[in-house]
């Protein structure tokens, strides 16, 4: 009636039944300012109203449907209503907003459940943000968060490094107290950026970042044993070391508190050298005619390791003045005949020994002038037997034999020296002389045969004669060169002088260094010394000299070892230095995995090599920074050094550099193409370019990295893709092989492969082809030949930048990149102990110097050694921008870094590359 709606009479209803509610009005969240929308479902009932806050809703308001429930014959009603933010707002009363529904049915009525309706929301700032925290490992971690106030209340969510954490999955983590992060134990991967995630129906808010740094407190290592007493005798020490890795402090740990090394006090006892007695007396003159006399190593017996006299503890002489002298009877009863018969066996010995001689020197000379007589060659090509991989044996020629002057006389061609083995070259003295000129083209007078082992074994003789033309060569003996022409048939060859060459000039470099320090380069070999600020005493200087061995390598490989460098030599060697000193050495092994164990080496006074330090241990004496092509060292004394390795797996690799040259033959028809297998280093690279240059050779292509492993597998060099109808290479020559072992342990020594083409008319003045270098189950390089045989149409390669050579050496200022002003900041900064281990260990860290630093501890001033070592590895990759990230990122924690600003370290970098010209 309070509607103005009777209930209607004409619905029929089940008697006796009261209406029951199938569905009724929920909870429900006003968002924003969108009504929603309150519903209930009732069975059976004849009228269905909702009553807010206890009053009726109109019923204009409500939207009712009806409906027969088919099962039990009972109508069934459906009523809904909309409730809005601004009715909501409007309502002031002790408790929320309420709505529920009243069923009529012919029995009576039923009330729903209320259902409260609020306005949801969530404030944007959070009443608590998690905190950064810096903890120790297997420390807990408890992170708070306090959401925003909202309705319905925020869930909470954490984030590390914006990553959902889940901690269902992880049983250190615990995210259920109170909205709280708890990390049990914590690890280092736990080190992040923590963020707090509150959201509800209304929106997402989050928290501010925090930082959690799990850091690691350094820990000794167990003392090593005692080393022995550093005297052989007397008064002297012993040492024992500990280092700071048990474990190694890390994430801004402190460092180890107390001395890395110890010293004892020693006593040795010292060893004493016998010394003789004197002489005894005469013994009695025995039947043989002879007494003796003895002394005794006692004055003073030899006792804590020393020498035992020496010389003979006992004598014996005749006794009767020599006249006892032939079975036991005086020299008076001694027939004279004897001693005729003596004489004259003697007499005839001597003559007999005098025939042998001039009959074996007789024989000498003649075998001497036959064996000077030939000359000729003599090719026996058997790769048609062997796969076709070429295997020669060469017969040299025989040079500077006088009586060749004599045109008359024809060279006996039957006698010869024989090199077997592939055509792949490595000692000086055999890579010229099996060149293409002095193989195929002896001299004009000569007819050579070359007959194919293949034929021969079809038993068919094939011959081919070979005329020489006037042409002038180069013949290498020994370490000089000389020139000689071949003149017409017609007249007096003259004989190429083999008997030297002039020696290359000697690889070194020096400079004059003060107590500014400076930088010397050996140009275009990667090796360079830095000498720091303040090494040098003042007003003192020093003439410091660098010096690479171009001979042998003196360091003889043991084992499967391998020189991985060249021998560098610096000195003066009796200098001393304040500082230590940064020698970079360039290498040829491919450190980008553990599969080498690379060491240090250095050459004593007496010549032979001693390890300073292995480069993945620690060790207080110096520090070894290895990088893909070169190594840093930090040194106190001066000397010769090189790096070796010992291959670990079969998966060492050296880097191989790859380079082809070519030149014309003295046969105007043929070009020669050498192609070089060198360690990767300049200075190895640079070796070859200077033969060349003697040679006339030509670069052809850009030189490429091979990666050549440590397999046993063989080097394959060939020849591909050559134009028909335009060039012809040599039978059976068009692929060599290389034994493992010549490439493995080359030491630095220059390999090279040859080849010789033919053009079929002279027309032909371009050549395209392809040398593929591969090891046999191993990496593969293709160079591109793409050239012009005519020297005015050849397009130069550059063999070298000349960044390096331009200042070989630079005193002062201008060869540093940091500026000494901005140097002394910084070492004022980091050299300062900090308790959190924020100084020179995180300086090192974040230029990724970070091994061994227990060195670095025993400087009297860490900063600027690390420093020091940062001029040396980015001497030429470098702008400051390694430097100033590393410092922008320590600087956040460090105010006094507030005054070196990127802008100074951008105008230090434009300066330094003004003063070098760069």
């Amino acid at each position: 009636a309070d509607n103005g709606e009777a209930l209607p009479e004409s619905i029929p209803s089940a008697p006796g039944t009261l209406p029951h509610f199938i569905e009724e009005p929920d909870d429900a969240y006003i968002i924003k300012s969108n009504p929603i929308a309150l519903r209930c479902k009732a069975r059976p009932a004849m009228q269905i109203f909702f009553k807010c806050n206890g009053e009726w809703v109109h019923q204009n308001e409500h939207v009712s449907e009806e409906s027969l429930d088919e099962s039990s014959g009972l109508k069934v009603r459906e009523v809904f209503i909309n409730v809005t933010r601004q009715q909501v707002e409007d309502f002031h009363g002790p408790e929320d907003y309420w709505c529920q529904c009243v069923a009529w049915s012919h029995l009576g009525t039923s009330k729903s459940r209320k259902a409260s309706v609020r306005i949801a929301y969530l404030r944007k700032n959070f009443e608590q943000d998690p905190q950064g925290r810096e903890v120790p490992i297997e420390g807990m971690i408890v992170l708070h968060c306090r959401p925003p106030e909202g309705v319905p209340a925020a869930e909470v969510e954490w984030l590390k490094n914006e990553e959902p954490i889940d901690s269902e999955q992880d049983e250190n983590i615990d995210t259920r107290a109170d909205h709280n992060l708890i990390i049990r134990q914590a690890r280092l991967s736990d080190s992040g950026n923590y963020t707090c995630m509150a959201a509800n129906i209304v929106a997402k808010r989050r928290s501010l970042s925090a930082t959690v740094v799990v850091y690691v407190n350094g820990g000794w290592s167990s003392w090593t044993e005692w080393s022995a007493c550093n005297v052989r005798c007397g008064r002297g020490w012993q040492k024992r070391s500990r280092t700071c890795t048990n474990p190694a402090p890390l994430n801004g740990g402190a460092f180890c508190e107390g001395m890395s090394v110890q010293k004892i006090t020693c006593t040795s006892l010292c060893p004493v050298d016998g010394s003789w007695e004197v002489w005894s007396e005469w013994s009695v003159c025995s039947p043989e005619c002879e007494h003796l006399r003895i002394r005794e190593c006692t004055a003073p017996p030899p006792r804590n390791g020393g020498k035992f006299c020496e010389g003979l503890s006992q004598e014996s002489e005749n006794c009767t003045d020599g006249l006892c002298i032939l079975d036991k009877k005086p020299l008076h009863e001694i027939k004279p005949q004897s001693i005729e018969n003596a004489s004259d066996i003697a007499l005839y010995s001597g003559l007999g020994a005098a025939v042998v001689a001039v009959a074996v020197l007789v024989i000498g000379v003649t075998l001497y002038r036959r064996s000077q007589s030939d000359y000729g060659v003599d090719v026996i090509d058997s790769s048609a037997l062997t796969g076709g991989f070429q295997t020669f044996n060469f017969k040299t020629v025989r040079q500077g034999n006088p009586l060749l002057l004599n045109s008359s006389m024809q060279p006996d061609l039957t006698v010869s020296r024989t090199y077997s083995g592939p055509i792949c070259l490595q000692d000086p003295l055999d890579k010229e002389l099996m060149t293409e000129s002095s193989l195929f083209n002896p001299l004009s007078d000569i007819k050579v045969k070359v007959q194919s082992s293949f034929m021969v074994s079809l038993g068919v003789s094939e011959r081919a004669e070979y005329h020489g033309k006037n042409h002038s060569g180069t013949f290498p003996h020994g370490n000089n060169r000389s020139f000689s022409t071949m003149h017409p048939r017609n007249k007096t060859p003259y004989i190429q002088n083999l008997s030297s060459l002039p020696t290359r000039t000697e690889l070194r470099t020096t400079g004059v260094f003060g107590h500014l320090g400076g930088r010397l380069v050996m140009p275009n070999t990667g090796v360079s010394l830095l000498i720091p600020h303040g090494a040098i005493p003042e007003e003192n200087s020093w003439e410091i000299y660098m010096s690479i061995n171009q001979g042998e390598p003196s360091l003889q490989s043991d084992g499967s070892e391998v020189l991985l460098s060249p021998e560098v030599t610096c000195g003066p060697p009796d200098m001393t230095v304040t500082t230590p000193f940064a020698l970079t050495i360039p290498h040829c092994a491919d450190v980008s995995s553990e599969h080498w164990n690379i060491h240090l080496k250095k050459r004593t006074q007496q010549g032979k090599w001693e390890e300073v330090m292995s480069v993945e241990d620690e060790s207080t004496s110096c520090y070894c920074l290895l990088d893909p092509f070169a190594c840093h060292v930090l040194l106190d004394s001066f000397g010769t050094y090189a790096l070796t390795g010992e291959p670990i797996t079969d998966c060492a690799v050296k880097q191989l550099k790859v380079a082809v040259f070519g030149c014309m033959s003295c046969n105007s028809l043929d070009y020669n193409l050498r192609v070089y297998c060198v360690d990767n280093t300049p200075w190895a690279f640079q070796e070859v370019v200077s033969d060349e240059r003697h040679q006339g050779g030509q670069l052809l292509e850009e030189p490429k990295l091979l990666h050549f492993k440590g397999n046993t597998f063989s080097l394959q060099i060939s020849v591909l893709d050559i134009p028909p109808f335009l060039w012809r290479i040599k039978p059976f020559t068009a692929c060599q092989e290389v034994p493992f072992s010549r490439v493995w342990c080359s030491n630095q020594q220059p390999l090279h492969c040859a080849f010789s083409l033919e053009r079929y008319t002279p027309t032909t003045t371009q050549l395209s082809c392809k040398i593929c270098i591969r090891q046999l189950k191993g990496h593969e390089q293709i160079l591109q030949v793409q050239t012009s045989i005519l020297e005015s149409e050849r397009e130069t390669i550059t063999f070298f930048a000349q960044e390096d050579s331009t200042f070989p050496a630079q005193t002062g200022p201008k060869a540093f990149k940091i500026p000494y002003s901005i140097r002394q900041r910084i070492c004022a900064t980091f050299d300062t102990p900090n308790a959190k281990g924020k100084d020179w260990q995180m300086l090192a860290q974040k230029n990724s110097i970070n091994r061994n630093l227990s060195y670095f501890a025993t400087q009297s001033s860490p900063s600027a050694v690390i420093l020091n070592l940062w001029e040396a590895r980015h001497q030429h990759d470098g702008d400051l921008d390694s430097l100033a990230c590393a410092l922008e990122e320590i600087g956040r924690t460090h105010t006094k870094l507030s005054n070196i600003t990127e802008s100074q370290l951008d105008e230090a970098d434009f300066n330094y590359s003004r003063q070098n010209g760069l």
